[in-house]
């Protein structure tokens, strides 16, 4: 029995050899309205073809795995009310119970190694919440990224956490933080914010080549390449981080817990920022698209 199901294009590119990028769906059904929702995956997809890869994005439809998406299936997930939100935990019993799912990066990552897909580009992983050392609030991305060996590129961790204690952990899990282009570490809407990356990369054949020779060193794990959003589209963190103290208050007066705390933040901020947040994180997600198909191309040179 086959675990997942591949769309006709990725399955042709899979038995081809081609680069395929695989694409998270929260973005799809939890990070934007429709039918902005759907005009943007569309975006990104286009984007990746646009590249050299053939996109695949992840999902759970009816209790079946899905790995790239066709249009028509896109565009129903788009206007589908109450869909769960899948990590490692719950990803399984989603499926088991015949219901549909959204794909965070760490079940993104599950089904893309599943498929036999190497590089996956999203907008900003999870990582340690702001009092985590009370709340132990820590996404199970990080896990992930320490044992599931797929390339992740992503503007850095999402502003509204703990960067150095979600630094700190991804560095106790083994995973490489590789800045893609500079020295200090990205951190979503902002191109820095005062932590120097432990690595360095300037290329995509640079990226691919320390991935396969992961693999052959039988490391565990992926690599987190994190690639700075536009300049021309980068909220400074010096104008965001009272906006999210503000948010992070916000969500304490209100309770919000666990998994609700994330969207939470996301969506005040846009209120706070009136849309530009929005606006930033399509440029950074477009972004990411394009260093991912370049790095899926190089993987497929080097494994030609």
């Amino acid at each position: 029995m086959t675990i997942f199901t591949p769309s006709p294009a990725v399955a042709q590119a899979l038995q081809d050899g081609r680069p395929v990028v695989a694409l998270e769906s929260t973005i799809i059904t939890h990070g934007m309205p429709w039918p902005q929702n759907l005009e943007v995956a569309r975006q990104v997809e286009a984007t990746v073809r646009e590249n050299g890869a053939e996109p695949a994005t992840i999902a759970v439809i009816g209790g079946t795995l899905h790995v790239g998406l066709t249009d028509e299936q896109l565009e129903k997930l788009a206007q589908t009310k109450g869909v769960a939100k899948l990590s490692r935990a719950d990803m399984a019993v989603c499926m088991a119970q015949g219901r549909t799912g959204a794909t965070t990066v760490a079940a993104t990552m599950i089904a893309a190694k599943l498929a036999g897909i190497s590089v996956f580009a999203t907008g900003g992983i999870g990582g340690v919440h702001k009092g985590a050392e009370n709340s132990f609030d820590i996404s199970a991305d990080l896990q992930e990224l320490g044992q599931t060996a797929v390339t992740v590129v992503a503007a850095g961790a999402k502003a509204i956490l703990d960067l150095p204690k979600t630094l700190e952990v991804l560095e106790t899990l083994g995973v490489p933080v590789i800045a893609y282009g500079q020295d200090q570490l990205p951190a979503f809407w902002s191109r820095e914010v005062g932590l120097r990356a432990p690595l360095r990369m300037d290329s995509a054949a640079e990226i691919a080549a320390a991935q396969v020779m992961r693999a052959k060193l039988g490391l565990p794990g992926g690599q987190l390449v994190t690639n700075p959003i536009p300049q021309d589209a980068e909220i400074a963190r010096e104008t965001l981080a009272p906006i999210i103290a503000e948010a992070t208050k916000d969500a304490e007066t209100h309770g919000i817990q666990g998994k609700d705390v994330t969207p939470y933040l996301l969506q005040r901020i846009y209120e706070l920022t009136e849309g530009r947040s929005l606006e930033a994180n399509i440029a950074l997600v477009l972004n990411n698209a394009r260093l991912a198909s370049e790095i899926a191309q190089e993987l497929c040179k080097i494994e030609a």
